[in-house]
């Protein structure tokens, strides 16, 4: 079946304005640049995206869906037991030598941060994103730690988007060392192994916080 021209050419200028976001970084690229990107004429790309805040919502979109492909690759290869393992390590690049790298998106994503400062949908969108992500880290969790609350394993997926964020940030944007990538990655595991030794659940209090009756004490 023969897909629509706006089905084909949206998704090329999205592309072609994660490209020149990866190459030039912010400000954010103009129709000009982005046309000379895509190979095609500045009309025609204010044509299929003549609101430029919908454009960026797409971008934001397409920065997404080359994790979720990227990791659906990871995730059929692997076990059940090993599902997790494949989310963490993928996040911290440590799968590129098995051909499963992290996309190189981290100026495309300073560039989408930055919008978001005066972008009611582009914040929206990047929320979304990363609100999934936390859901999706905290299910992987409770399916390899099923001692672990759901509580627990929420926070846990919190902290790990909020490490993995940071991480990124430092090593991709201020330049610190890729040899950062593993000691991120095994802290992780450690924070895993943490909340498995010792967590306190506030789910599991009786009403009101009181602590339970002495039963040497009611006798």
């Amino acid at each position: 079946m023969v897909r629509a021209t706006r089905e084909v050419r949206r998704p090329e200028i999205v592309q072609a304005a994660i490209r020149s976001l990866g190459r030039k970084g912010l400000p954010l690229p103009s129709y000009d640049a982005i046309a000379e990107e895509a190979g095609m004429s500045r009309q025609l790309i204010r044509h299929y995206f003549p609101d430029p805040e919908e454009m960026m919502v797409k971008v934001c979109d397409a920065l997404a869906a080359a994790y979720r492909e990227a990791l659906m690759q990871g995730i059929l290869r692997a076990d059940q037991t090993r599902r997790l393992r494949v989310f963490l390590d993928f996040y911290f690049d440590l799968l590129a030598p098995q051909g499963l790298a992290k996309p190189a998106d981290d100026r495309a994503y300073d560039a989408m941060f930055a919008l978001a400062t005066r972008s009611d949908k582009v914040r929206q969108a990047l929320h979304d994103q990363y609100a999934l992500l936390q859901s999706v880290i905290a299910h992987e969790v409770q399916l390899s730690n099923p001692r672990l609350s759901q509580r627990a394993c929420r926070e846990v997926g919190y902290l790990f988007v909020a490490l993995m964020y940071g991480h990124w940030k430092l090593v991709a944007t201020l330049g610190f060392s890729p040899s950062h990538n593993r000691i991120t990655r095994e802290a992780v595991d450690r924070l895993i192994a943490s909340y498995n030794a010792h967590y306190e659940d506030p789910d599991d209090e009786p009403p009101g916080g009181e602590p339970p009756p002495d039963d040497d004490a009611a006798e």
